[in-house]
């Protein structure tokens, strides 16, 4: 979840880059101000330092913006902390938290970890419903991060709104269309045309080639699709009943059997080289898996790729984080200042200008660096317009505290299924036997 920040999901730090029609002199980017001179920890001449601690790729770095800030705000300087991958970055965010000590002044929040941060840490951090302007944001997006006392405890950052990745070379070689209108007419029906279509590439595939890269991750984009997941609304687990998790494992079950995926763990060794060798003929391609595809698939299959729009008609949510402030930190009011400004419209076009993540401040898509952008490497598709009409129809879904550790364990099941050839049944139980020794 870029690779959605979690294990399963957060992407390591790479980069897509995004390009217009347009040519910009320069993004509008609007200050928030200089430093208090009662903020805490400031030097004698008003001076202070803010430091931003996440995960993976947020982007920030790449788009220049800690660097514009000081400009704008000469007695601040930002300083990045980054862990590579989130499954390590969390569970120290954890211990800070209940120790009271060691917290940066920004601290960034996963969406698979953001509901158990509301439950059960929203105390710790200040209320940003007063600073940044929350229906801005994409509805469900402002609610995750959202207490029950309507304190808003995270500015998100972006969202990951489903499309499908697709090798147009190796489409042409089993016979099927290759532009992006057409393959999106052939799944319109839904994940259930999905494999049929793959049905159709084996019957031509070329020798050593696979219709998708992974079940797990069709898996995923099929939850995310639903508004009924892993949780219900008073927080009861319900991934045992849950419509979504049986139509996706239903769904996943029979890829495996029919031998339609290679079965690769997403963003592992094997999985990169399938996409150096193009293996794979297809990948489910949340805003951020765009970046993924082209560092590993590599120069030489420029063109080759392209993007069409999900299965469907209801698109899915798979990724996107938050930015929190503790209230801990020594500079309160300016973090929550730096959290606004790196939130905004035209900041976050920057970074999707910079890496491919797309906004979860609607107030970009109008942007030119967003509303115009095309992908060179996927064939000049238009990943603004794709991305955005996906993000329209995104259905508000319930999260749970332990989403992650759910959505991880049947997703190593699936892998089992793909790799071991486990039955579902069995893969199944040894599932639920995780996920309920893990959430209690």
């Amino acid at each position: 979840m870029r690779i959605t920040r979690s294990v399963a999901r957060r992407r390591p730090r790479t980069a897509a880059t995004a390009t217009t029609g347009l040519t910009l002199a320069a993004l509008l980017l609007t200050g928030c101000g200089g430093s208090s001179d009662s903020d805490k920890g400031a030097d004698a001449d008003g001076a202070i330092t803010l430091t931003v601690a996440d995960f993976g790729q947020f982007g920030y770095k790449e788009a220049g913006l800690f660097e514009k800030y000081h400009e704008l705000n000469p007695k601040i300087t930002v300083k990045e902390d980054t862990t590579a991958e989130e499954k390590n970055y969390y569970p120290k965010l954890l211990q800070q938290l209940n120790s009271g000590s060691g917290l940066a002044d920004v601290q960034g929040i996963e969406v698979g970890r953001i509901k158990e941060i509301v439950d059960t840490k929203a105390d710790s951090f200040a209320d940003l419903s007063e600073v940044i302007a929350v229906d801005e944001w994409v509805s469900w997006k402002a609610k995750q991060a959202t207490a029950p006392s309507g304190a808003v405890i995270g500015a998100g950052t972006d969202i990951g709104p489903m499309s499908l990745c697709y090798n147009r070379e190796l489409f042409e070689k089993a016979g099927l269309p290759t532009e992006r209108d057409e393959v999106a007419k052939l799944t319109e029906g839904g994940w259930d045309a999905y494999l049929a279509l793959g049905e159709r590439y084996k019957k031509k595939a070329p020798s050593g080639t696979y219709f998708m890269d992974s079940a797990s991750a069709m898996f995923n984009a099929v939850v995310s699709s639903s508004p009924e997941q892993y949780y219900d609304a008073s927080g009861k687990p319900v991934y045992r009943e849950s419509a979504g998790v049986e139509k996706g494992w239903q769904l996943a079950a029979r890829a495996a059997d029919r031998k339609l995926t290679q079965g690769l763990a997403q963003f592992e060794d094997q999985w990169q080289a399938a996409l150096r060798k193009s293996t794979v003929a297809t990948v489910v391609c949340p805003a951020w898996m765009a970046g993924q595809i082209s560092t590993y698939a590599g120069d030489a299959n420029k063109g080759t790729w392209d993007i069409t729009s999900a299965p469907g008609n209801t698109s899915a949510n798979w990724g996107g984080s938050f930015l929190a402030v503790p209230k801990s930190g020594r500079h309160v009011d300016e973090a929550a200042k730096l959290v606004k400004w790196l939130t905004a419209p035209e900041q976050q076009a920057a970074v999707f200008k910079a890496i491919g993540v797309f906004p979860s401040n609607q107030g970009a898509y109008e942007l030119p660096d967003v509303k115009n952008a095309t992908l060179p490497y996927f064939n000049d598709a238009p990943i603004g317009q794709i991305y955005a009409d996906g993000a329209k129809s995104i259905p508000e879904a319930v999260l749970g505290p332990k989403d992650g550790v759910i959505k991880d364990s049947i997703s190593t099941q699936i892998n089992n299924m793909e790799q071991r050839g486990t039955s579902p049944d069995d893969a199944w139980d040894a599932a639920v036997r995780t996920i309920d020794k893990a959430i209690g």
